[in-house]
């Protein structure tokens, strides 16, 4: 893959963007993961609950790229801690970032600017290169997470709360992105 930053989907999608354009698209962005956050499902031996928010998260940053997904997720952020029910749930204010999930909340802008610098050089466009991108991007969020969860759960049951059950879940959703990627350029190439 080129290390040069080439084109991603929002900038096939809107080619001459500016940056009001951008802005829009970093508010969207932001409102996408706070509506997949609400696909909330509490786990009753884990503080934190299984939600759509990871997979908003990197899908956002693959068609956005690192600067935009970045900014979305750091908007999500301020809207939560600025008291919109944007977290899991519906929850909000910035003592959630003081709590059990801060430490995946606090991933988002990183695993966000990770995929989307990806998706910048190409990742987004093969099957077995956007599933590498989404894992790397999911890495950076369960080891955030994890290391903040510590300070809550025994270390003894630190995979079993915050890592295995989210596994299954989040190959899926990458496979799933695998597919989609690759064949929204296929259809975006077509003259």
């Amino acid at each position: 893959m080129s290390s040069v930053r080439a084109l991603t989907l929002a900038d096939v999608a809107v080619p001459r963007a500016n940056l009001a354009w951008d802005a829009a698209m970093i508010v969207v962005a932001s409102l996408v993961t706070a509506l997949a956050a609400q696909v909330a499902m509490p786990l009753p031996w884990s503080p934190v609950p299984v939600t759509g928010q990871t997979f908003a998260v990197l899908l956002s940053a693959m068609a956005l790229g690192a600067r935009r997904a970045f900014l979305a997720q750091v908007l999500y952020l301020a809207e939560g801690v600025a008291g919109l029910p944007v977290f899991a749930g519906g929850a909000a204010g910035a003592h959630i970032l003081m709590g059990p999930t801060a430490g995946y909340l606090a991933a988002f802008p990183l695993a966000a600017a990770l995929t989307g610098f990806l998706a910048e050089r190409g990742w987004d466009r093969r099957f077995v290169t956007t599933m590498a991108a989404m894992l790397l991007g999911s890495a950076v969020i369960f080891a955030s997470g994890l290391a903040w969860l510590a300070r809550f759960v025994p270390a003894e049951h630190l995979m079993s709360t915050g890592f295995l059950p989210f596994v299954p879940g989040d190959l899926i959703k990458s496979a799933l992105a695998a597919i989609a990627f690759p064949a929204a350029w296929r259809f975006a190439r077509r003259p």
